[in-house]
């Protein structure tokens, strides 16, 4: 099975190197950028990288700009890495299309962790087709159509479009959706699911008034039939 490469993007050459050992250990292939310009010469000349691990304070490009500009051709994971923990920072990212967010110092084990998992669920493991009311998801694809036309989603939009079609009629808590659709013990507030909805109802059009919001609750999908 041919490696997947990952691409490492900060200024601190250490990080890099610490970051990198870990997932080479796992047998990925990485590639390093110690700049966001480098960053985007190397994302745009190798087609073959699957998910980049993006640091946000870097010299002559930070990484929101980075963010920007692969965003407006590519949905590739992206986990964003920040000295911050302003949770105004972290809505930022995933207005932008982030997929995770790990504040420094972080595990790095923890860290190959969620590549692991993002990449198991990016790719596809099942070559399995959902669909309501004129959404069709291809899980194994990594597509989605709403009434035949394809709607380029973020990894994060797309699971949670998938977690919707999965359990539609059933009312669901914005804690269940973060355990669920996140995957792990995440430690922000509900914004961060009406981050997404809103993103993700706004990208399927019409069909967004499929996601009905339960107040005081989280949200519900009912599809027309």
């Amino acid at each position: 099975m041919e490696k997947l490469k990952i691409l490492v993007v900060d200024d601190e050459d250490r990080m890099r190197k610490l970051v990198r050992d870990f997932l080479v250990r796992k047998d990925f292939v990485v590639v390093e950028a110690e700049d966001g310009e480098e960053a985007i010469k190397i994302f745009f000349d190798d087609k073959n990288i699957k998910l980049i691990i993006l640091d946000v304070m870097m010299p002559k490009m930070d990484g929101w700009e980075v963010l920007e500009t692969v965003r407006k051709y590519s949905q590739v994971p992206v986990i964003m890495l920040t000295a911050k923990s302003d949770e105004r920072d972290e809505l930022k990212g995933f207005e932008l299309g982030v997929d995770e967010y790990i504040t420094k110092p972080f595990s790095p084990k923890i860290l190959v962790a969620r590549v692991e998992a993002i990449l198991r669920r990016s790719i596809g493991e099942k070559n399995d087709t959902i669909s309501a009311g004129g959404i069709v998801v291809n899980k194994a694809a990594h597509t989605v159509e709403v009434d035949g036309k394809p709607v380029e989603l973020s990894f994060k939009e797309f699971e949670l479009l998938t977690y919707f079609i999965e359990n539609q009629g059933l009312a669901l808590s914005r804690e269940t959706i973060l355990n669920n659709v996140w995957n792990y013990n995440y430690f922000g507030d509900a914004r961060t699911i009406d981050t997404h909805v809103k993103k993700l109802r706004s990208k399927i059009g019409s069909k967004g008034d499929y996601i009905k919001t339960v107040w005081g609750m989280g949200y519900k999908f009912e599809a027309d039939q």
